[in-house]
């Protein structure tokens, strides 16, 4: 999925990000809006991680997100 679609969907995603880094409070991700540079800041501030192993994380979770197989697992689990 690219950025652009994330941060049209923001609102859907915001679960999956806040699964991801449970840190993350629910005014953090109002604040985040969708923008990637907002939520790695607010990433890398919140745990204290380099900007390096955050884009590594954020990536990860862009991935992850993107991968049918997991999709199909969620919708499996809902059930």
């Amino acid at each position: 999925m690219n950025w652009d679609r994330i941060e049209g969907n923001w609102m859907q995603l915001k679960g999956s990000v806040k699964e991801q880094w449970a840190r993350l409070t629910d005014d953090h991700l109002e604040g985040i809006a969708g923008k990637r540079d907002r939520l790695l800041g607010k990433i890398q501030e919140t745990y204290g991680i380099t900007r390096e192993e955050t884009e590594k994380q954020v990536s990860a979770w862009q991935h992850h997100e993107n991968n049918p197989q997991r999709k199909a697992a969620n919708l499996r689990e809902m059930q």
